[in-house]
Formats: structure tokens, C-alpha cells, sequence
């Protein structure tokens, strides 16, 4: 029977609740005390009793017996916590009680009342209910489980300590618990540090996420701009110079359609003088043949065909389409599309960059528009911020913590140094590893005494390449876990660069000694 159906079975039908002090009518049914004592001194006034449950009617005010049997049962039911009335029962009830504890030695289940007759009868190990009590014994011996056996990591009895286990670590059963939950705490305790930090990541990743695909957006729809523009400016090319084509070759069709005209009348004029002197020919009267002129001038039409109009049109025909023209438009056109796209791109991913006054140290002069960072001998006398370098030294007013992002710089040609790179906000600001790239926090590329190096954690690796401009580009990609160094000359040529798995926001950072940085603004 489950505790609802005998939490039904204990209740009083006049308050539903468990029965307290019940009493039973003589018809056999009970009730509350309290409760059957109210209902009664009610029907007295109506001058007749009977049983709330039934109906029976009773000519006298009926007696109420004690039922101590019922009363005992309500207790041990009201004893036990919610989540232990069900499922375990008494095992010496003829009905279903629910247990209280369970005996390992005796392999049984007790309800209250038996608890306590059990109680002062032995002393028995009690536990919780179950319906495994024989767990709690040893498979060996048959005897109670009080010790732990570290070594063999087991439950033992008293009999296994002087048997298998005599030479073993043994601690009892609450002193290896409490050793076992303390080691447990410390594991619980590593493990919700690192739940922590993977929400805290997985956050940042989602802000990520959301960053990215923002960006990617205004990516894409600048990209498809600059197609967009491309293929207009293609098209506006290709009707030039298909109209350009069409236009030339209508005015050559007009010339050489003139000619051919001329050349007809030319033609008939020389069908007719050649039917005349081939009639001549024919004549046999050297008078008439004579006297004719017809032929005479026959040399002088054949050496103006040669040297006259004719000739015009052979240098000037064709070739007036001129391909090598027409070539030099498309290519020039092309050339001015280029440069324009070029210029779009470049400015694709640019980030406009301010530098924070409140970071810098108090050697560096930072201008009106925070954008030139200059080393400076005398110091600036800045107030102090916790944010503040000990050193010549400043960051960038934003961090970037999702994207793609680079800055284009432009450096001084002079004997001092300086660093350029990127920090985390938690970097140190004072001591001996506040610098940047001397800590696992900061990234850079340095140049002194004309040679390029990189330093990240104070480990600094030299580079082959020489200084060959004064502009250089900064690229972070930081999803990828990169950080990029180029000098900006023709074509880019590439420095160096980092990989790591960004963990802050980054802020680009300027170290100086007798040198200046400005930041190049996107065209």
C-alpha cells in the first residue's frame, strides 16, 4: 500500500487530516477527539446523535473509547519526513506502516513503535530504511561493515581486520567518510571553479558570436557594395566601348561605301573606254584608228588609280578601327576601377584608434587629437590613476573582444626604440614586467637600433628583416587567436605573427624611448 493510500486510511473524515487523540463510536468508526466532541455538542442542540462517517443515530450521547492502536500508527506516520513514507514498510506490522530505520543485523525495517521496543531490547546498528540491510554486512563474515580498508579500498569488518587485512591502513567507517567528503569538497570545489570559468567563456564566446555575426554583416553588405559598383562600373564600360566600336566602324562603313561609289563610276568609265578600244581594234582603216584618242590617255588614268584616292583608302581603311586604341580604353578604365577597389578594400576591417590619457606614463606627450604618442624628456606631471604606467608607456581608450581588426601606424627615423603590440586591461602597471611583451598579457613587435624583434611573457625572438619603411600595420583576428605585424611598403610584406588563445578584451599598446608613433586614420 503507498503512504497515500494509508495517509487515506489515517485520516478523520470530519477534519481530513491525520487523526490526533482518536477516539472510536460504538457503530466502529473513528475520529478526531476534538473533532467528534464538536460535531457532538452540535447535534445535541438538534436533540439527535449519530455518526458523522454512517449515519447511525444513537438515543443517548455516545461514549468515545480511546484507540491506542490507531493513535500509535498516526504517530509513527506523522514522524517520518515526507520523502521517507513510501515504499519501505515495517517488517513486523500486519498492516503497511511505513519504516523508520532498518536493522543491519537483524535484516529488517521498524516503524515506530517497533523502534522502540527494538530499542531497548539490543543494541543493533539502526539505519536509514532500505530494502538491502545484508549491504551493511560483511559477505565473509556476516558481520557489521565498521572499517575501511584504504589500501584495498573495501568495506571490512572487525573479523577481516585480524584476517586478510591486518597489515593494511585501516580507518572506521565515519572517519574514511569524513576523509573521502573532504576529498570530494576539494574536488567539488576545483570542479564548480571550472564550471565557472567555462560559463564565463561560454559567455564570452556568445558575445562573441554576436559580435561576429554583426560584423559579419556590415562585412558582407559593404563587400557586396563594392560589386555591386563594380559590376555597374563594368557595365558603363562595356557600352563605351562597344558605342566607341559601333561609332568608328559606322564612320568607316560611310568613307568606304563613298568609295565604292566612286569606284562604280571609275569602273563604268573604264567598262565603256574599253568596249570602245577593243571596237577600235577591230577597225581595219588606219585613219579612223589613228585620228581616235581614246587610248592615249590610258597610262596617264592607271598612274592616278595608283597615286590618287585609291591609294587613300588602302593607308586609311581598315585600320582606322584601330584595336590597339579601343585596347588602350579598356585597359585604362580597368586600371581606374582597380584603384578604386583597392582603395575600398584596404579600408575593409580599419578601426579607428584613440589613445587613452588616463593610461599613459608621465614621459609621453599625447596630442590634441590622441592620435600621436611622442617620448618626451620632461615629464608630464599627469595625476595618478590606478590605470597609469610607471613607464613611457599607453594603451587604446576601446578593447576589441570579438572581430577582425587592424591599424595602420606611422613611426619616427630616429636612434630611439619603441614597441607596438596588444595587452589585456589586467596588465601590470608598475615594476619590472609592466613592460610590453615582457609578460604573458601583452604581445608586440620592437625596433631598436634598426632591428626588428617580437616579445610575448619576456621572451624575445630576433628577426632577420630589416626596417625598409616607417609605416606598419597591426592585423588581429581575434576568434583565430591571432596577432599580425606587416610594413606597409609596395607590396606588404609581412613581419610576424602570434598565436594564442585571447582570454580578455585586447588594447593596443605604445612603448617609447626618444621615439614618436601616430596612428593613420582610414582614408
Amino acid at each position: 500500500m503507498a503512504s497515500t493510500d494509508l495517509r487515506a486510511e489515517l485520516g478523520c473524515s470530519i477534519c481530513l487530516d491525520i487523526y490526533t487523540d482518536p477516539v472510536t463510536l460504538s457503530c466502529g468508526h473513528n475520529f478526531c477527539r476534538v473533532c467528534i466532541e464538536q460535531e457532538l455538542c452540535r447535534l445535541e442542540e438538534v436533540g439527535v446523535y449519530s455518526c458523522p462517517h454512517c449515519r447511525e443515530n444513537f438515543f443517548e450521547r455516545p461514549t468515545l473509547r480511546s484507540n491506542t492502536t490507531l493513535n500509535n500508527i498516526a504517530q509513527s506516520f506523522l514522524s517520518i519526513p515526507e520523502q521517507e513514507t513510501s515504499g519501505i514498510f515495517c517488517t513486523f506490522c500486519d498492516f503497511p506502516v511505513p519504516a523508520v530505520r532498518s536493522c543491519v543485523q537483524c535484516e529488517t525495517s521498524l516503524c515506530y513503535h517497533h523502534l522502540v521496543k527494538h530499542d531497548q531490547t539490543v543494541e543493533h546498528t539502526l539505519i536509514l530504511p532500505t530494502t538491502s540491510p545484508a549491504r551493511r554486512k560483511c559477505t565473509v563474515h556476516h558481520k557489521v561493515l565498521e572499517y575501511y580498508c584504504c589500501e584495498d579500498s573495501v568495506c571490512i569488518c572487525a573479523l577481516c581486520m585480524s584476517s586478510g587485512h591486518r597489515e593494511h591502513r585501516v580507518e572506521s567507517l565515519d572517519g574514511a567518510l569524513q576523509i573521502k567528503k573532504d576529498k570530494m569538497r576539494n574536488v567539488l570545489q576545483k570542479l564548480t571553479t571550472t564550471m565557472e570559468e567555462t560559463e564565463k567563456k561560454a559567455h564570452s564566446l556568445q558575445k562573441m558570436e554576436q559580435g561576429l555575426q554583426g560584423k559579419a554583416n556590415g562585412l558582407t553588405e559593404r563587400v557586396q557594395t563594392i560589386f555591386s559598383d563594380i559590376r555597374t562600373h563594368l557595365e558603363d564600360l562595356e557600352k563605351r566601348v562597344l558605342g566607341e566600336i559601333s561609332s568608328r566602324k559606322q564612320k568607316l562603313s560611310l568613307s568606304i561605301l563613298d568609295w565604292i561609289q566612286e569606284l562604280e563610276v571609275k569602273k563604268n568609265e573604264l567598262t565603256s573606254k574599253i568596249s570602245h578600244i577593243e571596237d577600235l581594234c577591230n577597225v581595219t582603216d588606219p585613219i579612223t584608228v589613228l585620228q581616235d584618242s581614246t587610248g592615249d590617255d590610258f597610262w596617264d588614268a592607271k598612274e592616278a588609280v595608283s597615286k590618287g584616292k585609291f591609294s587613300e583608302f588602302k593607308l586609311h581603311g581598315v585600320g582606322e578601327l584601330n584595336e590597339g586604341l579601343i585596347s588602350e580604353i579598356v585597359e585604362e578604365s580597368l586600371s581606374k576601377i582597380m584603384t578604386n577597389v583597392k582603395t575600398r578594400l584596404s579600408s575593409l576591417g580599419q578601426t579607428g584608434l584613440l589613445m587613452n590619457i588616463n593610461t599613459a606614463g608621465n614621459h609621453v606627450h599625447l596630442s590634441d587629437d590622441l592620435k600621436t604618442v611622442t617620448w618626451s624628456r620632461v615629464s608630464q606631471c599627469y595625476p595618478e590613476t590606478p590605470e597609469r604606467f610607471q613607464y613611457p608607456q599607453i594603451l587604446s581608450t576601446d578593447g576589441f573582444h570579438t572581430g577582425q581588426h587592424y591599424w595602420d601606424v606611422e613611426t619616427s627615423d630616429t636612434g630611439g626604440g619603441w614597441r607596438l603590440g596588444m595587452c589585456y586591461p589586467s596588465m601590470d602597471r608598475i615594476g619590472d614586467h609592466s613592460f610590453i611583451g615582457d609578460n604573458e598579457k601583452s604581445w608586440c613587435l620592437r625596433c631598436q637600433m634598426k632591428q626588428y624583434s617580437v616579445l610575448h611573457d619576456n621572451v624575445e625572438t630576433m628577426l632577420s628583416l630589416k626596417p625598409s619603411c616607417h609605416r606598419l600595420r597591426m592585423c588581429l583576428d581575434y576568434e583565430a587567436g591571432e596577432l599580425s605585424f606587416y610594413e606597409v611598403c609596395d607590396p606588404i610584406r609581412p613581419l610576424y605573427t602570434f598565436t594564442a588563445t585571447f582570454t580578455e578584451p585586447l588594447h593596443v599598446g605604445f612603448r617609447l624611448h626618444k621615439s614618436w608613433v601616430k596612428i593613420i586614420d582610414p582614408e
